[in-house]
């Protein structure tokens, strides 16, 4: 492996201690250099250095490598090069932080969950038809995740507290127990009334708590208890199956509808990330990405030139 005068010392360096110290094999070694050669020509673009690089230089770095389409694979493999650099040069004193110890990781998904079409959500919802205590509760828990994008265990943690019915605003707490307010639409405003009318929730409060924060709780099960993030999967799997939908149904794939629907309609991208609790811009661009390929779909189907004859 040549390594050229192009990259900066400490680079060169880093990269002979990958092969002499860490026995690392010529092509991973080549890779590395390839990926840490791409960085460093980033950095000189915007007047950087390895010395003087932040956190959010790198988040956007990792956001404008997304918004040019890199493969996420791609990104994460060059995220771990760059990682691997700055934790050697903190251990080596070169420099006294590592800009990348608190960046957040790349998920390299083995596919993204197809989006349900509006239709597809509609014929979802609508097979919830019964007006028991757990219909109610059932086209609540449903409607609340397909109008805020939440997470099921963020919907399956909510308190009554949580909710301003007035105001339509929902306090969700995500990862991290980072705290965000994201609003609810009539539909889902609607099957929360229901839930918490003399017909819902309070058929499945018990004589007694078993334990007392469950007292506080949207969702309960038909023991009286918090509904466990298991029982919200069992609900949403149940009616993904009434509704004939072929592909399995999960909560994640609600939320990616959501984020999708929002997006195809013409939302903020920064305003989707916010919703969805993202902590970097780039994780909300593989919707755009959803979004996009929808918009092709469409198109091909609609356009009477769009496919050469």
């Amino acid at each position: 492996m040549a390594i050229t005068d192009e990259l900066p010392i400490e680079v060169e360096e880093f990269l002979s201690w990958m092969v002499a110290e860490r026995g690392r094999a010529p092509n991973t070694v080549a890779a590395y250099e390839r990926d840490l050669r791409a960085y460093v020509e980033w950095l000189r673009d915007r007047g950087l250095t390895i010395h003087t690089v932040s956190a959010p230089a790198l988040d956007e770095m990792v956001g404008h490598r997304r918004a040019i389409g890199a493969a996420s694979s791609s990104v994460a493999r060059q995220l771990a090069a760059v990682r691997m650099l700055h934790r050697r040069l903190t251990a080596e004193n070169v420099r006294p932080d590592d800009p990348t110890a608190d960046l957040e990781g790349v998920r390299v998904p083995a596919g993204l969950p197809k989006p349900l079409s509006e239709e597809q959500v509609t014929s979802l919802l609508a097979a919830v038809t019964g007006a028991g205590a757990l219909d109610r509760r059932d086209r609540a828990l449903l409607e609340l995740l397909y109008a805020t994008g939440a997470r099921i265990s963020e919907v399956v943690g909510l308190s009554m507290g949580d909710i301003d019915f007035d105001a339509g605003l929902v306090r969700l707490f995500g990862k991290g127990a980072k705290e965000r307010i994201v609003p609810f639409g009539r539909a889902a405003s609607d099957a929360l009334d229901e839930w918490f009318g003399p017909r819902g929730r309070i058929e499945l409060v018990p004589s007694q708590w078993r334990r007392r924060h469950d007292a506080e709780a949207v969702f309960l099960n038909t023991r009286g208890g918090r509904l466990s993030r298991q029982g919200a999967w069992l609900v949403v799997k149940k009616y993904g199956q009434r509704a004939g939908l072929t592909e399995p149904l999960s909560p994640h794939v609600l939320r990616h509808s959501c984020a999708t629907h929002l997006l195809d309609r013409g939302a903020d991208l920064r305003v989707v990330q916010e919703m969805l609790g993202h902590a970097s811009i780039s994780t909300t661009q593989v919707y755009t990405k959803v979004s996009q390929e929808r918009l092709w779909e469409v198109y091909r189907h609609a356009h009477p030139r769009a496919v050469s004859r």
